[in-house]
């Protein structure tokens, strides 16, 4: 069993424990505190943009930041280039909270996007009421007609989808449903390893008219001239920046800025 598996094993039980405390229907009808922002119109800017992540900690990485400060994160993002900020929600592997979500809500006006495995309808609707501006959906952990309702409903609620795959398996469907928004992750799930060549090669292969983002193993300006001249639009970024315990002038000198 590799560790998606065990990730999704375990998230399986945390959805069945969080809904027996907070019924769907509940959350159904609670009222959302923030307009969405838009997180596809921020990523198709000129130059590759970053969505710029706050994560804790990572099955693969192990303790990264572990008291981080989520505001204050976003915040230290936000002014040095950030095009958006990704919040890891998971908990048992990631330590991640939902409630960080509207933590940097409240202090960025950056879109927001939720990075959790997503496996249920649940899921959707607490995204959209804590805040989230975006979801991401991974290819690799739930089958294709799952993935589509729930990409369905989160775009029925007005949030954006990033749809994330990690393996050559799903581009071909992929490109069939043709998302506004597509991420190649060039982690392997089996070794946790990444090759930031497979980028290039699943780039042929996206939709044309998708926004294209790179995840993993980014972590300098040249990793960044390389997805660009690939043609990617953004790179997702997270543990090369928090591991530096001040991410936010990690992320300006990935972006070759002065640090704020």
């Amino acid at each position: 069993m590799n560790i998606l598996e065990k990730i999704i094993l375990h998230k399986q039980e945390e959805v069945k424990e969080r809904s027996k405390v907070t019924p769907i229907e509940r959350i159904k009808g609670s009222q959302r505190l923030y307009a969405i922002r838009d997180l596809k119109s921020v990523l198709a800017r000129d130059g590759v943009q970053i969505i710029a992540e706050i994560k804790r900690r990572s099955p693969s990485a192990g303790g990264i930041m572990a008291d981080a400060d989520p505001a204050a994160i976003a915040i230290a993002y936000e002014q040095n280039g950030a095009a958006a900020i990704s919040v890891l929600t998971d908990q048992e592997f990631f330590g991640g909270q939902l409630e960080f979500i509207q933590q940097v809500k409240a202090v960025t006006e950056l879109p927001i996007l939720r990075k959790d495995f997503i496996i249920s309808e649940y899921q959707i609707w607490e995204s959209f009421q804590a805040g989230a501006d975006a979801i991401l959906l991974i290819a690799d952990a739930i089958d294709e007609c799952l993935l589509t309702d729930l990409y369905r409903l989160a775009a029925e609620l007005g949030m954006h989808i990033l749809i994330e795959t990690h393996s050559a398996e799903n581009l071909q469907w992929i490109q069939d449903l043709n998302p506004p928004i597509v991420g190649v992750n060039c982690r392997n799930l089996k070794t946790m390893t990444t090759n930031i060549e497979w980028f290039e090669e699943a780039y042929s292969q996206l939709p044309k008219d998708s926004i294209k983002v790179a995840e993993s193993g980014i972590n300098s300006p040249d990793n960044l001239a390389k997805i660009s001249q690939m043609g990617y639009d953004a790179a997702l970024v997270g543990t090369s920046l928090m591991k530096t315990g001040t991410p936010g002038s990690a992320l300006a000198t990935l972006l070759r800025r002065t640090p704020v």
